[in-house]
């Protein structure tokens, strides 16, 4: 009679014990998300990853806008730059060919590198970082075989950096809002890259054009210190959330060579249809540029200069919109407006005559820029989860998009040379519509249902 009571003492704590060691979930993934007023991906009975802290939007917000700033630097500004160093065509066109084919070959290896980089983070920073040296490179030394090197290494970095913001966007995230953060990228790039074109416009004229590049360089600086505000642990990477650790296990155990996205048909029709919406596009603007100085010589600068802030006011207004319908809508409805634009944008230019009216058709311009903006990344992180391989697959894209974009102007040159302006817009609205149709007939919908989301 003694004896039972002691027996059943005992037997309990062992009891308890045996269930403690039994859950190894206690010790899986880390353990500030369990602190109480610390935000969590999952908290109980809800479909998806609650949204990251305020720190870490910002950070990404404000990081996403200096690189904006920053890359403006390398646009237009190149050409007045080398000319007023007295280059002649020749070197200026070589050394802008340089860049190019870089950026065309260094798509798919940059996407790589982002893949087998543990932070995405430091990926990002280091990017960001040779951008802006190689803006220093090119104000303090305009050499030739300097610059050359400038022009090769910003192509390279920003092969690595265009797919480290779009992994870390979606890791902070997690892919059931990926389309909301990739709209607000978008916005905050745009913005960007209005105000750095405005103020590197200015201090070219008040100053130098050197001393655009310097800026270019000093911008790095906020960047990065906007980079620190994103922990590494949430930006591991798309779909990771707060068990990053297991998380990153699944995606390894998971992930396949490169011949699995030789395999992926949504990706490959993806890709197809991007060839030929930048086969249409690309060639688009400077052919515009070139008939407005035809009919409007001597305002023809300030109305290309309208034609390019026009779309992207555009898309800072309409892309966190974008983001917003790409989650309840899904993803083919956009993209099949995104493409729509092009062609009815080249139709328009090829009968309205009217310089200023050719501005407002921008507008179009601005449409299709703010979903494909957005629908790019989110459409190859829908296609490739599980993979592993989704910056490589960016980068893949990538280089469709390059490819289309250089045809698109030797293109378009031949057919206003032997056919007149009109004829070559109404050719481009031709690709841009066979695009359309090519989203329409086999491009799948890629979003899927809440409950995969969850």
């Amino acid at each position: 009679m003694t004896a039972s009571p002691v027996t059943e003492r005992r037997a309990y704590p062992a009891r308890e014990r045996d269930i403690h060691r039994a859950d190894p979930r206690d010790r899986v993934g880390p353990r500030p998300d369990r602190r109480p007023g610390r935000p969590s991906d999952h908290a109980p009975g809800s479909a998806g990853p609650v949204g990251p802290s305020r720190r870490a939007t910002h950070g990404l917000d404000a990081f996403t806008f200096f690189i904006a700033n920053l890359q403006t630097g390398f646009g237009p500004f190149l050409a007045v730059y080398f000319t007023q160093q007295k280059w002649t065509q020749s070197d200026i066109g070589l050394a802008l060919t340089v860049g190019s084919l870089v950026s065309l070959l260094g798509q798919m290896p940059g996407g790589a590198f982002v893949d087998a980089s543990r932070s995405k983070r430091f990926a990002a920073g280091f990017s960001a970082f040779w951008v802006g040296a190689s803006a220093v490179m090119l104000a303090a030394w305009p050499t030739y075989l300097v610059v050359m090197l400038a022009m090769a290494i910003h192509s390279a970095a920003s092969c690595v950096l265009t797919p480290a913001i779009a992994a870390i966007s979606i890791g902070l995230v997690g892919h059931a809002r990926a389309g909301e953060r990739l709209g607000r990228n978008a916005s905050f790039s745009a913005i960007g890259n209005a105000l750095g074109a405005a103020g590197m416009g200015a201090i070219g004229y008040y100053f130098s054009n050197d001393a655009v590049f310097y800026l270019a360089g000093l911008l790095v600086i906020p960047a990065l210190m906007s980079l620190s505000f994103i922990p590494s642990g949430r930006a591991a990477g798309p779909g990771r959330g707060a068990r990053a650790p297991v998380a990153r296990e699944v995606e390894e155990r998971e992930a396949g060579g490169f011949a699995v996205l030789l395999k992926n048909r949504a990706l490959l029709c993806f890709a197809a249809c991007m060839v030929l919406f930048f086969l249409a596009n690309a060639a688009m603007l400077p052919l515009v540029g070139s008939v407005m100085t035809l009919r409007a010589s001597e305002t023809a600068t300030a109305l290309v200069a309208a034609c390019i802030m026009v779309p992207q006011a555009v898309l800072a207004l309409t892309a966190p919109f974008v983001g917003r319908l790409a989650q309840s809508w899904g993803r083919k409805p956009l993209l099949v407006i995104g493409f729509a634009a092009l062609p009815i944008r080249g139709l328009l230019f090829a009968f309205v005559n009217d310089p200023y009216l050719m501005v407002a058709i921008q507008v179009f311009d601005g449409i299709s820029a703010s979903v494909l903006g957005v629908m790019v990344p989110l459409i190859v992180s829908d296609v490739t989860r599980g993979t592993g391989r989704f910056n490589t697959a960016l980068g893949a894209v990538g280089t469709g998009m390059g490819i289309g974009a250089a045809l698109s102007t030797a293109l378009a040159g031949y057919m206003a040379d032997a056919l007149g302006s009109h004829t070559a817009f109404l050719g481009l609205a031709l690709v841009g519509a066979a695009g359309f149709v090519l989203v329409l007939l086999i491009m799948p919908e890629t979003r899927r249902p809440d409950r995969d989301e969850a």
